[in-house]
């Protein structure tokens, strides 16, 4: 039975940001994939998806995103490889067009393009009557890239591996400050570069303590982006901030909204910010489980 929307009861579905509290590069594999651990902090806020199913066997987008082809869209590349993995065993050719609300900046390391991936593919496994349990789902989703699972389990974790190691746990309530310093920085060239450390000593996640941890992309994207540095050094005067994944936004630390309000004010006009508390379980993840 397929779940069908009609354009004005469109269902919005949360495709939440995420922040590495810290990355440390442990080695690097012989297909140059880096093994790394990281701890994934889940965000209340996000950019929102909603789907309007159809048997026409076409999945586009409503309004494509200015400068990124559908074919290197992770949305369209997400349904597609669902649609490919139920092809064998339905008979109806199932397609979709997705609206897309964009809240989060591209580009910035807190997981947009991997949430919007797993936003879709969590969602469509519903309105498609996939049934497809969440390992499977995220299976197809590391394929799309490293950060697609977290967003998928939908639980913030600890992580090993190339970032597909996870491992569950609950975190203090926190409120975060997060600034985009209006630049782009390319993960692929970070995560090639000769001077990307590579050898830092595992830990052990019991022990682990934000003071004791570190970015180890940080250095070098601030030597090569004079934007992030100056972001960070100014969120520093104010709370514990790091930058997150690799890069370019810089996040600060708070108890409290309130302080962070006041962090917040103090911006340049020029500087796009948002504030998020930190959640333990996706909201998405909220959504599918009371959604009829």
């Amino acid at each position: 039975m397929v779940t069908k929307i009609k354009p004005k009861d469109l269902t919005w579905w949360s495709s939440p940001a995420k922040l590495n509290l810290f990355l440390h590069i442990n080695s690097q594999y012989e297909n140059g994939y880096h093994q790394l651990q990281s701890l994934f902090q889940l965000l209340d806020y996000g950019d929102e998806l909603a789907f309007e199913v159809n048997e026409t066997g076409l999945i586009t987008l409503a309004d494509p995103i200015s400068g990124v082809p559908d074919a290197d869209n992770l949305i369209i590349k997400a349904a597609k490889l669902l649609q490919q993995e139920i092809n064998s065993s339905s008979p109806q050719k199932l397609g979709c067009t997705i609206h897309l609300k964009k809240n989060l900046p591209m580009g910035g390391g807190i997981g947009g393009g991997s949430s919007n991936a797993a936003t879709t593919l969590v969602v469509l496994n519903k309105l498609w009557n996939c049934q497809l349990n969440e390992q499977a789902l995220a299976k197809l989703g590391l394929s799309l890239g490293a950060d697609v699972p977290i967003f998928v389990y939908g639980k913030t974790a600890f992580a090993e591996g190339v970032g597909e190691k996870l491992i569950p746990t609950t975190l203090a309530e926190a409120c975060y400050l997060v600034v985009f310093p209006n630049c782009h920085v390319s993960t692929a060239e970070i995560f090639t570069h000769p001077d990307l450390p590579r050898n830092t000593a595992k830990i052990d996640f019991s022990e682990y303590q934000f003071a004791n941890t570190r970015n180890d992309c940080q250095k070098l994207v601030c030597e090569r982006h004079v934007d992030v540095a100056k972001t960070l050094h100014w969120l520093l005067e104010y709370a514990p901030s790091r930058m997150t994944g690799t890069g370019a936004c810089i996040f600060a630390i708070f108890e409290h909204r309130k302080e962070a309000l006041k962090v917040q004010a103090l911006l340049p006009n020029e500087m796009t910010s948002f504030i998020a508390n930190g959640v333990n379980l996706s909201p998405l993840h909220n959504q599918i489980q009371s959604h009829v």
